[in-house]
């Protein structure tokens, strides 16, 4: 089981200018979330009914039918394909309805108007009827087509950025876009050919047009869409990679992904033309089986890096005392999280599995934002965001960690010592045991210090990151200081809250403070897990 995590709800930033004396105005009306929720869900409604009225017009009632029933076959492969790459850190399944929604509705309104439009003008002004299909086949409708589904790409990639931060992000937004797309153009051409079938006397069988459409587009390609529009999300992938001060790369790698896309398609389209019929089985075998093959296996070698970086970045925590020995292992294997689910739905139920998926979920979010601070390209609210993400596996862990080490034990065979049978209080590991990793002492991180407070939520704390341009705030122990003061590399304005910063629980017991130098720290022993509440932001 792969659910989306329930991403933490963050306070409500301030909206709208400061009047007279400091206090903020109420946004203006089109500002509130609900407002452009509706537009939104309004616009995709309003396209979805065109959309079904121009294609019954054109295919007939009988023939919608048909083509909608024939048409919806590799749906459901194909967005199950999506949601296995994107199975490593899942986003919010709100995200990709509205991926879908827009390329069978809004993209495919956009497409045949304006294809439409376009080969009827471009035959008017050149008189030649059939030079203007050719054109507008080739070159008006891979232009038109890609540049409405990269729109969904865009609109993701710039108000859902938390949830777009790599390739397999940008692959999946993009390859559910084009499948909405290809579900709805599929409607059409099916129902289309039934209706030649109709006209020419209602042959049927696999001699039929609607058969023969069948085959070529649901059976022989129904990855073309998709595959022309990864090509768009992949450039949108790595601009999400890029540092934010590469202006020019972040730039360019879309742009250079949605002229690529529109290249492919242009060249798939053209194929009908080539050699009389013969072409598109040349340009198919020549070209489309084989970059399916390769971007399959960039797509599959990008996710099995992202596991890598999740066992890479996770030991960080366990020296912190947030996360257990076996965990970082857990976490970077995909059998193992499905056997920790399985364990807690077998043990405790729905409810359970669902826990331990939304643990998982959060911590592999967590390695990732600590990848992007490592790599210099942490936004301003890094800081906030692992607090929030640390919290949402403190409240989860009396349910998960016994999960997570049956499945550590299962899968590696560790002996994991004080790990009871059923889930319970108590899970003690054992340093040195099993194939697990000492986790005690980290280049960068120092050792857990002596005679920290053994209970409660371990202090926020890690290494300063050493790359170019950021750098998070320094702890302040001073009562009444705030329990931070910014750094001057950080601009106050952000208003994060300082890393390292100790519960506040903890600070008159003499709590280890956060050291700002660089390669510095102190952290706590790991905490008992009958801990009190995690510590409040």
């Amino acid at each position: 089981m792969a659910t989306s995590p329930p991403y933490p709800t963050y306070p409500p930033a301030p909206t709208g200018s400061p009047a007279p004396g400091g206090v903020l105005r109420h946004p203006h009306w089109w500002q509130r979330t609900w407002v452009r929720y509706a537009a939104l869900s309004s616009l995709l409604a309003l396209s979805g009914l065109v959309i079904l009225a121009l294609v019954r017009q054109q295919t007939g009632t009988e023939g919608f039918l048909v083509g909608l029933g024939l048409a919806v076959f590799p749906v459901p492969l194909l967005i199950a394909a999506f949601r296995w790459l994107d199975r490593v850190e899942p986003g919010p399944w709100r995200n990709l309805a509205f991926c879908f929604a827009w390329g069978a509705c809004a993209a495919a309104l956009v497409a045949i108007i304006a294809n439409s439009f376009a080969t009827h003008w471009i035959a008017v002004a050149t008189a030649d009827p059939k030079g203007a299909d050719t054109l507008g086949m080739t070159v008006i409708a891979p232009v038109v087509e890609e540049s409405a589904k990269a729109t969904a790409v865009l609109l993701v990639f710039l108000f859902r950025r938390r949830h777009f931060t790599g390739i397999v992000d940008g692959v999946v937004t993009a390859g559910v876009t084009a499948t909405g797309f290809a579900f709805t153009e599929n409607i059409l051409y099916l129902g289309t050919a039934f209706g030649t079938d109709q006209s020419d006397g209602g042959h049927g069988g696999i001699a039929s047009v609607t058969a023969a459409t069948f085959f070529v587009r649901v059976v022989m390609s129904p990855f073309a869409h998709p595959l022309f529009t990864v090509f768009t999300g992949i450039g949108f992938g790595i601009s999400a990679l890029t540092a934010e001060h590469r202006r020019v790369r972040r730039t360019l790698a879309p742009l250079g992904g949605l002229l690529l896309a529109m290249g492919m398609h242009s060249l798939w389209n053209g194929s009908t033309s080539f050699g009389d019929g013969y072409g598109f089985f040349a340009v198919y075998g020549a070209f489309m089986v084989p970059m399916f093959g390769l971007l399959t296996w960039l797509v599959i070698s990008t996710r099995q890096r992202e596991l890598r970086t999740v066992r890479a970045e996770l030991p960080a925590y366990v020296v912190a005392g947030w996360l257990t020995m076996p965990e970082p292992f857990v976490m970077g294997s995909m059998k193992a999280r499905r056997l920790a689910r399985d364990h807690a739905r077998d043990r405790l139920g729905k409810a359970a599995a669902r826990t331990v998926a939304e643990y998982e979920a959060y911590a592999t979010s967590l390695a990732f934002l600590r990848h992007r601070g490592r790599s210099g390209r942490a936004g301003a609210d890094f800081v906030v965001r692992e607090r929030e993400l640390l919290q949402e596996l403190w409240h989860r862990r009396e349910v998960a960690r016994p999960a997570l080490a049956h499945a550590g034990h299962t899968l590696a065979g560790a002996v994991l010592w004080g790990v009871p049978p059923m889930y319970g209080h108590g899970h003690g590991y054992a340093p040195g045991h099993g194939p697990f990793p000492v986790y005690g002492h980290h280049p960068s991180y120092g050792a857990p210090s002596h005679g920290a407070p053994s209970h409660g939520a371990p202090a926020y704390g890690a290494p300063a990151y050493g790359a170019p341009g950021y750098r998070p705030p320094a702890y302040d122990p001073r009562p009444g200081a705030g329990g931070h003061a910014p750094h001057p590399a950080v601009p106050s304005q952000y208003g994060a809250p300082a890393y390292g910063r100790a519960p506040q629980a903890y600070a008159s017991q003499g709590q280890a403070a956060y050291d700002p130098a660089p390669q510095v720290r102190v952290t706590p022993t790991p905490p008992s897990t009958a801990a009190g509440p995690p510590p409040s932001a």
